[in-house]
């Protein structure tokens, strides 16, 4: 090892202190501590406890990597401190630099991972932690805080971890910065010489560092002869099994198996050497991990976000007076007396099993790609493909637990390979084209599958991308096309496999095992990955079962991705129009009825934006097709609010049906219930519809709504009433059966949507993000999302009624209601679409601005007339106001601006 590092890096140097003035830094936590015959120093806030009378209850014990030092940690040390000092749960941290880094003796060894595992104990022993201690490593610190870990056993009760590894894959080469460092003739100068490696670190902070702070991480390795320990340790990677350091790094990695204390994991997904890759590994060494990943930061996370923070939050929720939970206790736990799925329920998969010899047909695929004409697949081939597909799966190593990512469009093949990895109890991950290639990048990279399965474009895009995971192609292709793009297997190929092998499949899945994570649209921030379990799944299909009567022997038709994938679940017999599911305003009038007639459906599903492109192109609608309408029996839209208007006209083309808007979200798919007759009632209820917005009606089967009331900010407070008060506007909170489990490796997001005061203990709710409120009827009205919220000066206003109104005038089609100016003081302007369409962005005439200001009721200060809203790929219909507010704010500023994107 050390005949690679240049001389220079084996000068020894005497500890010393940090100079004063690093911003951050209390010079109250330095010191300077002997032990083994070296100088470390260390930040500790110890005797700052000490003189404020606080006990510790444990030690969090922080190992910064290379090159930084701990400096690292000020933030942890400051709010640990602070904490402490305002009454809460006093922990002392102890932040070291290792030997020959920052402030702590230079040795003039070359010291390998077995040497600063051993060094750390030889400190921590002349500090006397002998417990309860939490470790919390970054970089390469992450591994030696591990190994301290793993031999400290009894002291330890818990760890937590910014982006490290444990473990190099030898499928994959080491990241390219520290090949880079690592080559011949290179070492010496990028790491010791020059200060490259150092300056090349810091430049990875997301934002950019402060210049003070980017000097504060420079200060200890001013000049060469400081710089040799950065040298050593990037010379200490083990690169291969022949490296002094291997044997130490894998005895370290298999260990953490075993350690079963709470664990922590915070990541930054950008990364470039500690990406996605080490996470998904050391989830599989620690798998009952609490995790979260900061989308837009990278390697220098404790700078790029607040880390100490949801630190200090975890340990209080899973180490609790330095004692630690038991594992699966904590947030998000659920009493046994809480609001559960059914465990009884049939599994997703029961219709094929009891149907497999039926010819009858389960699914109609209106466009197959590449057909002549409609596909139609009988129960019985529909079961037949499952198994088989799930025995080949099976066959080519798809085990329990992995994680398969369907790139797929919905129809027939992602229908079956949906439900063969069901069988077999892999996750499938789903997350649509409509989030567009980034957003497919981000939902892909966070859920880290380890198998992917695609169609040709979502393939290439896994190779041009590096999206992670075995490919798999849902068809046969050219051999060298199969090999440019990287893939192993094809369906056909595994349906093959599976008919001819004599692989048995494994036993069901658990229903407490995770079965699905399915991707939010993103329409409101960065997709999310919702996590359901096999009860969980099931309990939405039951759900749906019971609300809207759908079962064995009903024809569906499903223009809306989440219902089509559960037709056979549910035992109908399904279709989905020929249409781009990702983007719903594709679908025609004549498409739908197209897909009626192909099974001879009664219940329809559309999305928003579907219905109005339904709607109209209703003019090339034939005799037949008004016939096929006419049949069916309830009509259902979800995704997104519908007006009232928009429910009128599409029930006009189904007069016999019952038409639904249910309201529900990713995290749980039907919330509230209403049919037209409702809307109609609501719409004649002023009193009810109170500041405005869309009545959604009644809870459904198992749902429990509250209300969060919004505070003179327009924040919501986070406390629920057991009952919410009529007419209380706030954040709307459920609790159901069919709520989701989680959501995947997002700790903070997930505690702050599951955390609300006023709840009994152990019941599981969900903050929706939603604004509403519930009438003297208990009907649920939602009025907006809580980001878009309005604060004037005269009070809170929801932007949802407004918008009604406004769409209420001529020529106005669509409307977005959005503040202008500082928060506590802002106005309100109207963003409006008009048919017909506008040519160009322009302020509405007098007339109209006044014909508006009127209709809405509360104070307008500018409507704008836009060619078009814009709106998320997904749904064709959400809008996000927030951004819109910042292009209308710099509109009104005088600002050049083009169309609102």
């Amino acid at each position: 090892m050390t005949s690679r590092l240049p001389a220079v890096a084996l000068s020894a140097r005497p500890a010393g202190l940090p100079p004063a003035g690093l911003p951050g830094l209390d010079p109250r936590w330095s010191r300077l501590v002997e032990a083994a015959g070296r100088t470390w120093h260390v930040l500790d806030n110890a005797e700052v406890l000490a003189e404020a009378g606080r006990a510790a209850v444990g030690t969090v014990l922080c190992v910064h990597g290379n090159p930084t030092w701990s400096y690292l940690w000020r933030s942890v040390v400051t709010a640990a401190t602070d904490q402490a000092l305002a009454g809460g749960e006093a922990w002392r941290v102890v932040a070291v630099d290792q030997l020959d880094m920052g402030f702590s003796e230079r040795t003039g060894v070359a010291r390998d991972l077995p040497m600063r595992v051993n060094d750390l104990a030889d400190l921590t022993d002349e500090l006397a932690l002998t417990g309860p201690v939490v470790t919390f490593g970054h970089d390469w610190g992450g591994i030696v805080s591990l190994g301290w870990a793993v031999a400290h056993r009894e002291q330890l009760a818990g760890v937590m971890l910014l982006n490290t590894a444990v473990h190099q894959p030898s499928s994959s080469a080491i990241p390219a910065p520290l090949r880079l460092a690592l080559g011949r003739g290179v070492l010496g100068r990028a790491t010791v010489s020059t200060p490259a490696f150092l300056e090349t670190t810091l430049a990875l902070a997301h934002p950019s560092l402060e210049p003070r702070v980017a000097d504060a991480y420079r200060a200890p390795y001013r000049g060469a002869a400081r710089r040799g320990g950065i040298g050593a340790f990037v010379a200490d990677i083990p690169t291969g099994p022949g490296h002094p350091s291997e044997p130490e790094r894998r005895r370290i990695a298999e260990a953490v198996r075993e350690l079963d204390v709470p664990a922590l994991l915070l990541w930054g997904p950008r990364d470039p050497i500690f990406s996605d890759r080490y996470l998904d590994d050391l989830l599989g060494r620690l798998p009952h991990a609490d995790v979260h990943r900061f989308e837009g930061s990278g390697h220098l996370l404790a700078d790029d976000v607040d880390v100490a923070t949801p630190a200090l939050t975890w340990l209080g929720d899973r180490v609790s007076g330095g004692v630690s939970s038991p594992i699966g206790e904590g947030i998000g736990a659920q009493d046994p007396d809480a609001a559960r799925p059914n465990t009884s329920s049939p599994r997703l998969w029961s219709h094929l099993d009891d149907r497999r010899d039926s010819t009858e047909t389960a699914l109609v695929e209106m466009a197959p790609r590449g057909g002549d004409g409609p596909r139609v697949v009988t129960w019985r081939a529909l079961a037949r493909r499952v198994d088989r597909l799930a025995a080949g799966l099976s066959a080519v190593g798809v085990r329990r637990g992995d994680r398969v990512s369907l790139l797929i469009p919905p129809g027939a093949d992602l229908t079956a390979v949906l439900y063969a990895c069901l069988r077999i109890g892999a996750i499938v991950v789903v997350a649509d084209a409509g989030l567009g290639v980034r957003g497919l990048t981000r939902a892909v990279r966070g859920s880290w599958p380890h198998h992917l399965i695609g169609e040709v474009p979502g393939l290439s895009a896994a190779r041009a991308l590096g999206w992670p995971g075995r490919r798999i192609s849902a068809r046969t292709l050219a051999p060298a096309l199969q090999r440019a793009l990287g893939v192993s297997h094809s369906l056909p190929e595994l349906a093959s496999l599976g008919a001819a092998s004599r692989h048995r499949l494994p036993e069901p899945p658990s229903r407490d095992d995770l079965a699905a994570i399915l991707f939010t649209s993103g329409s409101t921030g960065p997709a999310k990955g919702v996590a359901y379990r096999h009860a969980q799944l099931e309990a939405v299909r039951d759900a749906l079962a019971s609300q809207f009567r759908v079962g064995p022997d009903t024809g569906l038709v499903a223009g809306f991705a989440p219902f089509a994938l559960l037709g056979p679940a549910l035992g109908a017999r399904s279709a989905t129009p020929d249409m781009d599911i990702t983007h719903p305003s594709t679908l025609t009038a004549r498409a739908v009825a197209d897909a009626l007639r192909a099974v001879d459906a009664t219940v329809v599903f559309l999305s928003p934006a579907a219905v109005a492109n339904v709607v109209k192109t209703q003019g090339a609608l034939t005799t037949d097709d008004h016939a096929a309408l006419g049949r069916v029996q309830a009509f259902l839209s979800a995704g997104a609010p519908v007006s009232p208007h928009l429910l009128e006209r599409i029930s006009a083309l189904m007069p016999q049906a019952e038409s639904h808007t249910p309201y529900g979200m990713t995290e749980c798919l039907i919330v509230a219930d209403i049919a037209l007759d409702g809307v109609r009632e609501a719409a004649l209820d002023s009193e009810a519809r109170g500041a405005g917005g869309v009545c959604v009606g009644r809870p459904g089967p198992g749902v429990r709504i509250r209300i969060s009331a919004l505070d003179a900010d327009g924040s919501a407070t986070g406390s629920i009433a057991q009952e919410p008060a009529p007419g209380v506007v706030g954040e709307i909170v459920i609790g159901a059966p069919h709520l989701f489990d989680h959501y995947d490796r997002l700790r903070l997001t997930d505690r702050a949507a599951r955390t609300v005061d006023g709840a009994s203990a152990g019941e599981r709710w969900h903050r929706t993000g939603d604004v509403g409120h519930v009438d003297a009827s208990g009907r649920l009205w939602v009025e907006g999302r809580l980001p878009h919220v309005i604060v004037t000066a005269e009070g809170v206003v929801t932007p949802v009624g407004v918008e009604l109104e406004a769409e209420a005038v001529p020529p106005i089609l669509r409307a977005a209601a959005v503040g202008i100016g500082p928060r506590g003081a802002q106005v309100v302007a109207v963003v409006a679409e008009t048919e017909p369409a506008a040519t160009k962005v322009r302020l509405a005439d007098a007339g109209l601005t006044a014909t508006v200001r009127s209709a809405v009721g509360t104070s307008v200060a500018a409507v704008i007339v836009v060619p078009a809203l814009p709106t998320d790929i997904r749904h064709d219909s959400k809008i996000d106001r927030s951004a819109l507010s910042d292009w209308a704010s710099k509109l009104l500023a005088g600002e050049r601006v083009g169309r609102p994107a």
